[in-house]
């Protein structure tokens, strides 16, 4: 049996870093001593890169690779058993042909979409779907069954935002929202070498309003905690949504929360320390008295299971409408109110606004500062954010729970006389 003439080596240039640090992966095939590279629609970093395995550190983006690597040895043993003979060039041109459907925009815009679905967080997939599905909705009233990303020009971007505007009707934060998928997949198509440039990129977003801030108040606060619901489910809302209320942690990070997130000092002082879901940006939060005793009703020691029993967020979000309507707190509750509900507590207690952005988890006080919007608050003279310490967070915590101690047994006395 003759030696085999066919070999592929998969590899990137280090001398052509893209602007975003990331280099292409390319694949070098040989067939009888023939040579020819074809890019494999992958990059990462030099640093990713492990040169003698001939693979990607990321797990996810070496199973794409491994795909492709796959697939290319599938078309060699195709073509040899097809036509008994086969060059380089040959095989090249099967692969570039292979990949023409990935030159045209929805079909292009449908292979992310199963990527999202595959590999990110179910109500993310769930957005890009829409967004494709709009974007195929305008591709369709043009009379095309698709379109060639090099038959895109700036007027298809314009045209496309008035019909998202005028025959959707849609508002202006979900228009930018399909702009910037549509955004995505050119930027897509341009680290591909399917088009050189974006030709949409400076089409102006619409102006971004203000964004509507959703809290109740102290004393609605007040009467949810001392109000149990007999329904089961709703209980276990309000309990969630008290929960959020005294640590920040929004739906998503309150179902996902493990008893591994939960810790406690030298000091005996329990405390949440987990990354956000949205964000991946890390918090810390010391738990006030009452998210303990919460805690202490639900799963904290079984790491296998979440802390909390949450089903499906369309559910807890309708047990938290109802909730609100049961009390009397507005009709249109909806569970993240929590987390907005935590930030504007917490700056009326006088707590300093970074240490709220550090256990909001927000990347810096920008997004905290909207809270001070609500309060009126004076952030004039606020720490800076990188110097905000967890013992810094701690002592603040520990001023509000004794402030709020001192006001109970101010309470009592004053009830006792």
């Amino acid at each position: 049996m003759s030696r085999s003439t066919f070999s592929i080596l998969p590899y990137i240039n280090r001398q052509k870093v893209k602007a975003d640090g990331t280099a292409n992966i390319l694949c070098r095939i040989t067939v009888d001593g023939k040579s020819a590279a074809i890019s494999t629609g992958i990059s990462c970093t030099p640093q990713e890169w492990n040169a003698k395995k001939g693979e990607v550190r990321n797990a996810r983006d070496n199973r794409r690779l491994a795909s492709f690597l796959a697939e290319v040895k599938d078309k060699y043993n195709s073509l040899l058993t097809t036509n008994g003979i086969i060059t380089v060039e040959m095989l090249k041109a099967v692969l570039k042909d292979k990949d023409t459907t990935g030159r045209f925009l929805l079909n292009f815009g449908d292979t992310i979409v199963e990527w999202y679905r595959t590999s990110k967080a179910r109500q993310t997939f769930l957005h890009k779907r829409t967004w494709q599905k709009n974007l195929r909705a305008f591709v369709h009233s043009l009379d095309k069954d698709d379109i060639a990303f090099e038959d895109i020009d700036e007027n298809f971007g314009e045209e496309y935002k008035l019909f998202l505007k005028r025959d959707q009707g849609r508002i202006d934060s979900y228009v930018n929202h399909c702009l910037l998928w549509l955004n995505m997949l050119m930027y897509k198509a341009v680290d591909r070498s399917i088009i050189r440039f974006n030709p949409i990129a400076k089409i102006g977003y619409e102006k971004k309003a203000a964004p509507k801030m959703t809290h109740i108040s102290k004393a609605d606060f007040i009467k949810m905690l001392s109000t149990p619901m007999a329904d089961e489910r709703t209980e276990l809302a309000r309990r969630c949504f008290i929960f959020s209320s005294l640590t920040s942690l929004s739906y998503i990070d309150v179902k996902n929360l493990y008893p591994h997130h939960i810790s406690e000092n030298s000091d005996g002082r329990k405390f949440i320390r987990k990354e956000r879901e949205k964000t991946g940006v890390e918090f810390f939060v010391p738990l006030h008295p009452i998210a303990e005793k919460i805690l202490s009703l639900y799963n904290t020691t079984d790491d296998s299971k979440p802390v909390f029993p949450l089903g499906e967020k369309k559910d807890i979000y309708l047990d938290v409408h109802t909730l609100g309507m049961v009390l009397g707190i507005s009709n249109k509750l909806g569970f993240h109110a929590s987390r907005h509900t935590f930030g504007v507590l917490m700056l009326n207690e006088d707590i300093p606004i970074g240490s709220i952005a550090k256990m909001m988890g927000h990347a810096d006080i920008t997004s905290t500062q909207v809270y001070a919007q609500v309060t009126h608050a004076d952030i004039t003279s606020t720490q800076v954010y990188a110097q905000v310490t967890e013992q810094k967070i701690s002592n603040d915590m520990d001023k509000l729970i004794a402030k709020r101690e001192r006001n109970r047994l101010s309470n009592e006395k004053t009830i006792g006389k």
